[in-house]
């Protein structure tokens, strides 16, 4: 499954490789991505399909690769 989400810090990421350690469960008929760490849920998000869905619905965000970090010291990370 291939796709793009909205991580917390308002980056887009890979459904592929979301980095971190972190692995992407992905409902395309209700668009939904769990982000998960192991069997914990850290992150929901919505799915957007292609960079072209992603700029149809207004976001304007940098696609970073899985190796940006999630997160930052201030906020626990």
């Amino acid at each position: 499954m291939s796709g793009f989400f909205m991580d917390w810090d308002g980056n887009l990421r890979s459904v592929e490789e979301p980095g971190g350690g972190y692995t992407c469960d992905v409902d395309t008929a209700s668009r939904y991505v769990a982000v998960m760490k192991g069997s914990m849920l850290a992150h929901e998000a919505t799915l957007y399909k292609t960079l072209a869905d992603v700029e149809k619905a207004g976001i304007k965000a940098a696609l970073v690769p899985g190796s940006h970090p999630w997160g930052s010291q201030r906020d626990g990370f």
